[in-house]
């Protein structure tokens, strides 16, 4: 009775998430999902998702401009006249956190991930190459910053956000990373600061 009774729970909970992850609260709607959603995902991302907000954020940069605060974990979107859109983030790890300013250089949808060679001999039991999807480590969508081997991304591990665990990446949970995505331009300026 009572596993039945848990079932039922976390079927309503994770419908709920489905349905709340179809709308972005500000902006523009978020595009249906290319894949499947896995309800148990969206059910644990409902505990652990830092929601996106506008906040007061006084700044010189112009708008569309992107700033990561690597301490904060939080990437912050300018939109202007003293404001910004504000998302959770998972950063780089110790040992792995970078700063600079970089410039978008390329979208993707549900982009393919070929992991570094660094990052084979560190994790040898990778897959050597990945087809973009929802088992895919960059989620839904990437930005790519200028030549380097960063980016700005989604994720397949919602939970993660809010922590210092990648490899100098800049994750987000995928509905956030679809609202920035939809917002930001190739050629856009991010600054990423410790």
């Amino acid at each position: 009775m009572r596993l039945r009774l848990l079932a039922g729970v976390l079927c309503t909970a994770a419908l709920v998430a489905v349905s709340s992850a179809q709308a972005a609260p500000y902006g523009r709607p978020v595009a249906p999902q290319t894949y499947p959603i896995n309800p148990f995902t969206n059910f644990f991302a409902m505990f652990t998702h830092v929601p996106r907000t506008v906040v007061s954020f006084p700044t010189t940069q112009k708008p569309g401009t992107v700033i990561v605060s690597t301490r904060e974990r939080r990437l912050y979107l300018v939109l202007g006249n003293g404001q910004a859109l504000r998302y959770g983030i998972g950063v780089g790890r110790d040992g792995f956190t970078w700063s600079g300013t970089a410039t978008v250089s390329a979208k993707r949808e549900w982009p393919d991930w070929t992991p570094p060679d660094e990052m084979l001999r560190r994790r040898p039991d990778l897959p050597r190459h990945m087809a973009g999807g929802p088992d895919n480590p960059l989620g839904a969508r990437a930005l790519y910053l200028g030549d380097t081997m960063y980016r700005i991304h989604g994720s397949n591990e919602p939970h993660t956000i809010g922590t210092a665990s990648t490899s100098g990446c800049i994750r987000l949970t995928n509905d956030d990373v679809v609202d920035l995505y939809n917002r930001v331009p190739i050629g856009a300026t991010v600054i990423v600061q410790r």
